[in-house]
């Protein structure tokens, strides 16, 4: 991991603590750094009428357009997850994020033991829709 997923992987991780998961027990965090340099937070918010809940990265998204100006493009996400693989976003998620990507747009999965499943914004949600196709 270099420095900067490093740094994301800590505050996915830490704000996974946070989480409000008593029904499916699966904590789940989220960091993105946004392509200015800004980093946001979230986690996983379940509720009684589950699966009525909210996702990590949804979370984290909600966050970066309520503290940015203008339009914010996701640079980098890592979400972290427990398991001996890394859980990837589901695929509410995906497109959620793919509202905010651009080419260079890098998710990085995780656990929280450390592995580190890494791939671009393309193999995470192929041929997808986008804002582009509204223009």
């Amino acid at each position: 991991m270099d420095d900067e997923v490093r740094q994301l992987f800590d505050a996915a991780l830490a704000v996974r603590e946070r989480s409000h998961s008593p029904y499916s027990g699966y904590r789940v965090g989220a960091a993105l750094r946004t392509s200015d340099g800004e980093v946001f937070v979230g986690c996983n918010v379940e509720n009684a009428a589950y699966p009525e809940g909210v996702c990590a990265e949804g979370g984290a998204i909600s966050a970066m357009v309520a503290g940015t100006d203008g339009e914010p493009t996701i640079g980098r996400i890592v979400t972290v997850t427990s398991g001996d693989t890394p859980g990837t976003p589901c695929g509410g998620c995906r497109q959620k994020i793919r509202e905010f990507a651009d080419a260079e747009t890098t998710i990085h999965a995780a656990t929280v033991d450390g592995a580190v499943e890494t791939m671009p914004m393309d193999a995470l949600l192929p041929s997808s829709f986008g804002p582009e196709r509204l223009a």
